[in-house]
């Protein structure tokens, strides 16, 4: 896959992962979907931010990358 997540956009994603845990880990929501949700998006944006993809960039055909 190519990459289509610039460095900025990283950046953000792990901000958002990183609030998102956070959340989920200090307010307690005790194993409501709330609580499921939150870690689900900290987990996407992580990983996203990581390996550089993003699928719904792909679908969309946009990319937050200079190349």
């Amino acid at each position: 896959m190519k990459k289509n997540v610039g460095s900025i956009d990283k950046i953000v994603r792990i901000i958002i992962a990183v609030v998102a845990g956070y959340f989920a880990k200090t307010h307690g929501f005790e194993a409501s979907w709330v609580n499921y949700l939150l870690y689900a998006v900290a987990a996407i944006m992580l990983l996203t931010a990581i390996v550089g993809t993003c699928p719904i960039y792909s679908a969309l055909g946009m990319k937050s990358n200079k190349n």
